[in-house]
């Protein structure tokens, strides 16, 4: 019941192996690997190149460049036209600051140093809850993140030192 060619006509049914012999076929599909491995090398550089070639990316990508280029100095500019009218009304800031103090120090002596009002206990407590909570995530993301990329060599060694040790 086995579908096993003839000794005879093994070559029979393939016309490119049918004048050889297993040898020259082994050889043949040999070179075809080899051929097919260069080929996916070749094209693995070419990829390789074009994905460091910084004129690509910047040619596929220039209205995306135009565009963050342009709203860096929309900021930049508003920043420098900011920091020049605060330093053109200086005195004027200075005055309304001083007088808005001393409002507050008439109106609450005990709070002189504070503007702040006092926020009740419960809304202080979640606030510092919420921010906790904030820091452990980002902890663990940058952590989890940093094990990602950096391979862990100290758990090769560890059992290696212990070995030493005892």
């Amino acid at each position: 019941m086995s579908q096993a060619p003839d000794t005879d006509n093994t070559h029979g049914t393939h016309a490119i192996t049918r004048h050889m012999g297993d040898r020259e076929q082994v050889e043949h599909a040999a070179d075809r690997i080899r051929d097919e491995l260069m080929l996916t090398l070749e094209e693995l550089d070419r990829r390789r190149a074009r994905a460091t070639d910084v004129r690509y990316h910047v040619n596929q990508h220039r209205d995306l460049l135009v565009t963050v280029g342009a709203a860096a100095l929309v900021v930049v500019g508003v920043g420098m036209g900011v920091a020049i009218y605060r330093s053109r009304h200086h005195d004027d800031i200075v005055r309304r600051r001083r007088r808005k103090a001393l409002e507050r120090a008439w109106a609450h002596p005990e709070r002189v140093a504070t503007s702040v009002e006092d926020k009740p206990l419960g809304a202080e407590l979640g606030r510092k809850l919420v921010m906790i909570f904030a820091t452990t995530l980002a902890s663990a993301v940058a952590r989890n993140s940093m094990q990602s990329l950096v391979p862990a060599r100290t758990a090769a060694k560890a059992p290696a030192e212990a070995d030493k040790k005892s």
